[in-house]
């Protein structure tokens, strides 16, 4: 219940930030250029449903998974081989 106002005070202070002056970002040449053309909806939805998935695609997916998989299995494993772990165990004994 403390961070409440912690977290509100922080938040009204991020709030008191300085807006970055944007006015001289926009270059004379694009201020100047032409408004785009609009486009039916329809047009945009066409090419978006037209996809690079091949059949090939989900089989190429499926053995990077693997790869993953195996990289992931490896890791997991020890860092420190046992005859190390002994001879560091040894040190630190002695």
């Amino acid at each position: 219940m403390r961070a409440a106002p912690v977290l509100f005070l922080a938040l009204m202070l991020s709030a008191c930030t300085q807006f970055p002056q944007l006015d001289g970002t926009v270059s004379e040449e694009v201020r100047r250029a032409p408004y785009p053309d609009l486009v039916p909806l329809g047009t945009l939805d066409m090419r978006a449903t037209t996809g690079r998935l091949t059949p090939e695609t989900g089989a190429r997916i499926e053995a990077r998974i693997a790869r993953l998989r195996a990289r992931a299995a490896r890791l997991r494993g020890t860092v420190i081989d046992a005859p190390a772990r002994r001879r560091m165990k040894a040190g630190v004994d002695s």
